[in-house]
């Protein structure tokens, strides 16, 4: 019985109670059920009985006297004790709990899934690097999160699309051309130019693609290397962010929102509600209207579009696409844009706390041999994702930046991250994954199948290590739910970690597979079905991580 199954029995017992006169009140539609801190206090409590005391017009601990008694003669209970003001403590009959272990290998990958997001339409943008260079170690942390957060929701029944808007419009992209420009001609970048191997490299490769380039007008030439430097630039971008196991379903060109009106469209929409006015020659929003710092330059006084026009169209754009809410991951130095953007969604006639999410992140910092790593060998100045990567692996790199709390500084250790030790979180959680992948192969070589789920004695797993380990997989789902609706991928890896020790735990004390000629018991068989449903959590854990199981190590 897992605690899903525990809160549906808890809600049937509040309903007998009702039906048969004994309890004058609604039935909630949700009851909350909890690990408590002490194992001697159960397998799970409930505050239930303080919850609708005040309704039932009698004391807490009166109502919980009620309730036990109708949990003590359901299926799958071995007691229901009354404790403190009016908690009820609930032991699960040994055969309930470890049906657990059941549940989680007949569901396999959907195990951990719910519908608790479902029917919300969400865009969640991430990444968004300009380019006009490699994805940097920042970038890097919001593909590792973003990437999760964007399987947890999913995994949570919400319609998810992962969208890339990358920034090919504007002076940073000519910036970008003319330092290509330079470098083809083997001149130093412009002061205010991007530096490093890749602008050499890409250059080449537009005159490869184009020897006749270098022989055209200034301002020709210009073009050509903007429009084919940031298609390779992007390509790479690209090609980067899919090797590190992140694809987006919609990479979103700026250029599109002044190619199709959308900016002019954008523009009216705003004055139509009222908040556009003109001054100094400029058109502007109005945004201090709604609690913004000051008002925001729609259109220059030269007539040029501002970057905050185009988040405007954009903003508008997603919600014309039909999504309910837009959730947007920026980096530490975008708080100031937080307001501002509130102030546009509000201005659409939106409703900035229902329409719009921004989760700012906060900086990685790279060490090694206990010094800062600040340099990237194409970069110059910057490490980059393939610098990540190159160094710790992909999996140890999506691990530990999805590790951390978005809103905390990583100070990423490459020594630590790169052993293959237990004090290295990622290879702690698959080292449990593959030692646990052996002990079904040599049960398998044993001729010791799982067998028929409905013929497992579940009722065996009576030893206190597997009681943690089953209570520990029942709470699955719920670490998932909790993560997706706090936006904290960072739980999921604390749970697998917690996980993987208990069941190391577990596998020191249990003996899993018969000695020698020692007869196979029911014992053995329900063991093996309790490995191979927490070898189904942390595979589909590791999985919302973007992380791989391995079965060897």
């Amino acid at each position: 019985m897992t605690p899903e199954q525990l809160r549906d029995v808890v809600r049937s017992a509040v309903a007998a109670a009702v039906a048969r006169g004994a309890l004058a009140v609604d039935v909630p539609d949700d009851v909350v059920v909890e690990r408590p801190k002490n194992p001697e206090h159960g397998d799970y409590a409930t505050n239930v009985a303080l919850r609708l005391a005040k309704a039932a017009g009698r004391p807490p601990r009166e109502v919980a006297e009620l309730l036990a008694a109708e949990l003590r003669a359901a299926e799958g209970i071995a007691s229901a004790e009354v404790a403190g003001p009016g908690f009820l403590n609930v032991v699960l009959a040994k055969d309930a709990l470890g049906q657990i272990a059941v549940r989680v290998v007949t569901a396999g990958d959907a195990y951990g899934r719910t519908d608790v997001l479902a029917g919300q339409r969400l865009n969640l943008e991430f990444v968004s690097a300009n380019p006009t260079g490699p994805v940097h170690i920042g970038g890097t942390r919001w593909a590792a999160v973003g990437d999760a957060l964007g399987r947890l929701l999913t995994a949570s029944g919400a319609e998810v699309t992962r969208e890339y808007y990358f920034n090919d419009a504007g002076a940073q992209i000519d910036r970008f051309a003319r330092s290509l420009m330079a470098a083809a001609a083997g001149q130093p970048v412009p002061e205010d130019g991007y530096a490093g191997a890749y602008i050499d490299d890409i250059a080449a490769e537009v005159v490869a693609a184009e020897p006749g380039v270098r022989e055209l007008p200034a301002a020709e030439q210009q073009e050509r290397f903007r429009i084919r430097g940031v298609d390779l630039m992007f390509a790479e971008i690209k090609r980067s962010l899919a090797e590190f196991g992140v694809v987006f379903d919609v990479y979103f060109s700026e250029r599109t929102l002044h190619e199709t009106g959308a900016l002019e469209k954008a523009i009216a929409r705003l004055r139509e509600q009222g908040h556009v006015f003109e001054a100094d020659g400029a058109v502007w929003l109005r945004t201090t209207d709604f609690a913004d710092d000051k008002d925001r330059v729609l259109v220059k006084s030269d007539g040029e579009y501002t970057y905050f026009a185009a988040d405007c169209a954009y903003y508008l754009d997603k919600r014309e696409r039909g999504f309910d809410k837009v959730v947007i991951m920026l980096g530490a130095d975008h708080h100031g844009y937080i307001g501002r953007y509130k102030a546009l969604v509000a201005a659409a006639g939106d409703d900035p706390d229902v329409h719009l999410e921004i989760l700012i992140g906060q900086l990685v910092n790279l060490v090694r041999n206990g010094e800062p790593v600040r340099m990237s060998k194409r970069a110059g100045t910057v490490v980059l994702l393939e610098d990540l990567v190159e160094a710790i692996g992909a999996d140890a790199a999506r691990y530990a930046l999805a590790r951390a709390s978005v809103d905390q500084q990583i100070d990423l250790d490459l020594d630590l991250w790169s052993r293959r030790t237990n004090d290295n979180p990622v290879f702690y959680v698959q080292y449990a994954h593959a030692r646990i992948s052996s002990v079904l192969r040599n049960a398998a070589e044993l001729g010791l199948p799982l067998g028929d789920p409905a013929a497992v004695d579940t009722g065996t797993l009576a030893h206190p290590r597997e009681g943690d380990l089953l209570r520990a997989l029942g709470e699955f789902p719920r670490a998932l739910t909790s993560a997706a609706e706090l936006r904290a991928p960072h739980r999921v890896a604390r749970y697998l970690e917690e996980l993987a020790g208990t069941y190391h735990r577990f596998y020191d004390s249990c003996r899993v597979l018969p000695r020698g000629d020692e007869e196979t018991t029911s014992l053995h068989t329900a063991r093996l079905w309790l490995c191979a449903a927490t070898a189904t959590v942390l595979r589909n854990g590791l999985g919302v991580l973007g992380v791989h199981a391995p079965e060897r190590m």
